[in-house]
């Protein structure tokens, strides 16, 4: 399959037992990014997100591969918080990405956001590339440290 092209997908409400498919890929996706901040720790990385996991708030994205068959491709926690909204847990399978999944997930949470007047806000880690991605969709840098930056994104009027 080309890589640029767009595949099919869909998100569907997580369950609590999608917690360890989500663990697994964190620890992929994150593991390169860790390990240049000399934080990866192989057991910490998923632990981190079982500690956290909210399947309430939390979509699992769906992807069809070459047999058109729509199987786990990532996740995304938009969490409800006091001033707005809190993106988490964003990850997406290193298989599909740089199809534009990401892009089109990341757009229709959006939407709905602004459609609810609501604040967004996320952080990433230094040096990732995920960055870019949340900069040209609005999000701007709030505050830093060492091995996070902090980002918001005020609803489009």
């Amino acid at each position: 399959m080309n890589n640029s092209t767009l595949v099919n997908w869909a998100l569907r409400p997580a369950e609590p037992a999608d917690v360890e498919d989500i663990a697994e890929l964190r620890a992929t996706v994150m593991r390169p990014d860790l390990e240049r901040l000399g934080r990866y720790d192989e057991h910490r990385v998923r632990q981190r997100l079982r500690d956290v996991y909210a399947p309430e708030h939390t979509s699992v994205i769906l992807a069809e591969d070459e047999s058109g068959e729509r199987g786990f491709g990532g996740c995304v926690t938009l969490r409800p918080v006091e001033d707005g909204l809190w993106l988490e847990n964003f990850y997406l399978s290193p298989a599909l990405q740089g199809r534009g999944i990401g892009t089109a997930v990341l757009r229709s949470l959006l939407a709905r956001a602004d459609e609810d007047g609501m604040t967004v806000r996320l952080d990433v880690l230094q040096g990732s590339a995920a960055r870019a991605l949340y900069e040209r969709h609005g999000f701007t840098e709030e505050r830093q440290d060492p091995i996070d930056v902090f980002m918001v994104r005020t609803p489009a009027r």
